[in-house]
């Protein structure tokens, strides 16, 4: 089973890198996979990879899915 953590692009760096904020924490993920991502923008993270933007509203309700589950998408990066 795989997890996938919606996380926030916090900003751009080379190489295809960006900084991610997820619950709180920030990591640093390869965008090689996602096109024209920006900061700001939602993408879903596995791996230290960011694999697909996400719109906010479902990063909202996956982190509050997540919330209610008693995970914290933090720990999970």
């Amino acid at each position: 089973m795989c997890l996938a953590v919606p996380a926030r692009i916090e900003s751009l760096e080379a190489g295809e890198q960006a900084v991610i904020d997820v619950g709180g924490i920030r990591k640093r993920v390869s965008v090689a996979l996602v096109e024209g991502v920006a900061p700001g923008d939602w993408v879903i993270v596995h791996v230290g990879y960011a694999l697909a933007r996400l719109d906010p509203e479902a990063a909202a309700e996956t982190l509050a899915a997540m919330a209610a589950a008693g995970l914290e998408p933090g720990t999970l990066a």
